[in-house]
Formats: structure tokens, C-alpha cells, sequence
């Protein structure tokens, strides 16, 4: 890739954005951080060059992608001050939880090409799951660079319907969370069930990581793996028999992942 880039925030999610686009050939020379909190360690990990505020920019500059990488929070203050690179030849990435395309339409101009992202943590390992959406004036080759730019950390999927983000935020957005919450009550009832602390969290982890990769590997669907693991009448069946009951965790997780789809959508205004 040969685009100049304006990562805008540089924080976790920045980090692994900006190292993933390091690791596939993109030249520390062609992006320009903005991080106001930097203190000299971005250009000494990544080699890139680093500004406190925009406005520190040289007047001539003109990226090709301006990825905002702040807290949602931060977005109403910061946002504005980029006007200035709208251009149809610039599109603007944002990988910002709650602030959909129409607030940067408002901020930027109505003829900004913009593309809304939702990433997730894995990204920092460079196993992240991002789904995106555009605006009309994306064209398909600002698509294709986005594209590029957020598979660096990972998957990536597309949808036509902003609306979508909001569930895609509660499942996978917020998904991680769910994951760590197995890990930390596995090994909670492991210890209730005897087992030493150090052994129990051990367990919990190695088995759901290794689950993780398994499923990540086999072309199989997730209800074929779990029903390889469970033997009729074993151990597993036993286990099942609660965890898939009528208030089990298939009722559970639709009504966690229905109040994280609603927050987003508050959020979202």
C-alpha cells in the first residue's frame, strides 16, 4: 500500500492498527500520527512520525485515509478539526463504538466518503473481527483500502445496513468480554468443586483458548464440535443438561447480547 495515512488516536486499538499496517508492508514513512498523550514512544516502537494536534500539520498535507482511532467521548471535540482534508480522493475510517455515519457526515460535510467500523480486542494479537459499513460516497477503491487496512488486525466483514452494527457491537464487539467471563466463572466453579485456584484458572484458560483454535480451524459448525465432545449419558451430557436448559445460557446470552444491542443503539443517539 502505497496511501498516506493520518491515524488519528493511538491508544490499544491504534496500537495494534498501527503495528498490523507496519507488519504488511506499509512504510512508517507514509503514516502521521495525531496523539496528544504520546510521549516519545510511538516513534520509537513504530518509527512514525508523531503530533500533538492536527493543526501541527504542514497546511500542504492531504492523506488518503484518516482513521479515527478515539473514545467515542472524545469525538465531538476532535472530530470538526479534520474538515479540512475532505476531498473525494479521502476517506474516512472510523473504528469508534456509538457514533454513526451520519455525526461525521455533520462534522465533516455531507460529501465526505466515510466507512464505520467495529473492531474488537483480539485485534491487538492480530486475531480481531471487524465488520464495516459505508457511506454513499465511498467509492470501491476506498473500500479496498479500508478493507486492507482493518484485515491487518484480522477479519473483516461488510454490511449494507448501519443498523447491523449495533447487534454486530453486542456480539462481537462486546463478545470478548462474554468469553473472559467463561474463562473467570470456569475456573470460579472449579474451585468450588475442589480444585486448587492456580489449577483451576489454568484449566479454564487452556480450555477455552484451545476450543477457540479448534473452532477456528475445523469447517464444522460450532453445534457439530459440541456435540463431537458429549457422549450420551457421560459427564458432558450432565453439564449440558443445565447449561442448555430452558433459562440455561442460550437464554442468558440472548439477553445479554439484547441489552448491549440496545445500549449501542442509546449510544448511537
Amino acid at each position: 500500500m502505497d496511501q498516506k495515512l493520518l491515524l488519528v488516536g493511538c491508544g490499544k486499538m491504534g496500537s495494534a492498527l498501527l503495528g498490523g499496517w507496519l507488519g504488511r508492508d506499509v512504510k512508517s514513512d507514509a503514516v502521521m500520527v495525531v496523539e496528544p498523550f504520546d510521549t516519545g514512544t510511538l516513534n520509537q516502537q513504530f518509527g512514525v512520525t508523531v503530533f500533538k494536534e492536527v493543526a501541527e500539520l504542514e497546511k500542504t498535507y492531504q492523506p488518503d485515509v484518516v482513521v479515527f482511532a478515539v473514545k467515542p467521548q472524545g469525538m465531538a471535540a476532535i472530530v470538526p478539526d479534520y474538515a479540512r482534508f475532505v476531498l473525494p480522493a479521502t476517506v474516512f475510517l472510523s473504528i469508534a463504538a456509538g457514533r454513526p455515519i451520519a455525526f461525521f457526515e455533520e462534522n465533516l460535510g455531507g460529501h465526505a466518503a466515510i466507512v464505520r467500523s467495529m473492531p474488537n480486542t483480539p485485534a491487538a494479537v492480530g486475531r480481531g473481527m471487524t465488520v464495516a459499513c459505508g457511506n454513499a460516497h465511498m467509492s470501491d477503491g476506498q473500500r479496498l483500502i479500508c478493507h486492507a487496512l482493518l484485515e491487518a488486525v484480522g477479519e473483516v466483514a461488510w454490511v449494507d445496513d448501519e443498523n447491523l452494527l449495533d447487534p454486530v457491537t453486542a456480539v462481537s464487539g462486546s463478545g470478548p468480554a462474554y468469553v473472559f467471563l467463561l474463562i473467570e466463572t470456569l475456573a470460579q466453579a472449579g474451585v468450588a468443586a475442589g480444585l486448587k485456584p492456580g489449577l483451576a484458572e489454568k484449566l479454564a484458560r487452556a480450555t477455552v483458548t484451545g476450543s477457540g483454535e479448534l473452532a477456528h480451524l475445523s469447517s464444522d459448525p460450532a453445534a457439530t464440535l459440541r456435540q463431537n465432545v458429549t457422549s450420551p449419558g457421560g459427564t458432558t451430557a450432565a453439564a449440558l443438561d443445565v447449561l442448555m436448559a430452558e433459562d440455561g445460557m442460550r437464554e442468558l446470552m440472548t439477553r445479554a447480547v439484547d441489552a448491549a444491542t440496545k445500549r449501542s443503539r442509546e449510544l448511537a443517539g
